[in-house]
């Protein structure tokens, strides 16, 4: 939680990079430009879990949080609103290809962002994504912010799942894991930012 802001969390200790969410002026194609990113970093994770070059990464396959197809629905509906798609963008790019790269020589980092990017998604992203349709989609409520099922039982199976494959980690590989959350929310915030810039 300390990686967090405290406008983010109350245990926050970092210095914000951005305005707070609240104050946040988005623009359709920044916000497009954060959808494309992140469809691209939803879809990078999807294929490689269905790959499994680490073979305890089919554990996490159909979990039920997978969001590019959501995404892919979202952005067809910008098109038929008239809105022009753009491609990804090197803060999408960047993370993508750096997760090919963390799925097969370094696994549990891989997971750490893997974890990162799925639940922060569920939490705060939800959140900017209400705050967002509130500000510039009259409200419309988006395919990536929606789940088939109920959502905590999801996030609770996918714990378990990461738990059990922890179990047979070092201690050393269990911190390794850890520390790579500060570069998990570093790329991330590189996504956010597209939407207030």
């Amino acid at each position: 939680m300390r990686l967090h802001t405290k406008d983010q969390a109350r245990e926050g200790e970092k210095e914000p990079q951005a305005p707070p969410v609240a104050k946040w002026e988005p623009s359709i194609e920044g916000y497009l430009r954060f959808l494309v990113d992140s469809r691209l970093v939803f879809q990078t994770l999807e294929e490689i879990v269905e790959r499994a070059a680490v073979p305890w990464y089919a554990e996490f396959r159909n979990t039920g949080l997978e969001r590019s197809e959501a995404l892919k629905k979202d952005l067809e509906w910008f098109k038929q609103e008239g809105h022009t798609i753009p491609e990804p963008s090197a803060p999408g790019t960047t993370y993508a290809s750096y997760l090919e790269k963390l799925s097969e020589k370094d696994p549990q980092a891989f997971i750490c962002h893997f974890y990162n990017v799925y639940f922060a998604h569920t939490a705060g992203g939800r959140m900017i994504g209400k705050k967002v349709s509130e500000k510039i989609l009259n409200k419309k409520e988006l395919e990536f912010y929606k789940w088939e099922g109920n959502l905590s039982q999801l996030l609770q199976n996918v714990r378990n799942k990461l738990n059990q494959v922890a179990t047979s980690w070092s201690r050393e590989e269990k911190d390794h894991c850890l520390e790579e959350t500060e570069k998990s929310f570093a790329y991330s915030g590189g996504l956010l930012r597209h939407i207030f810039t």
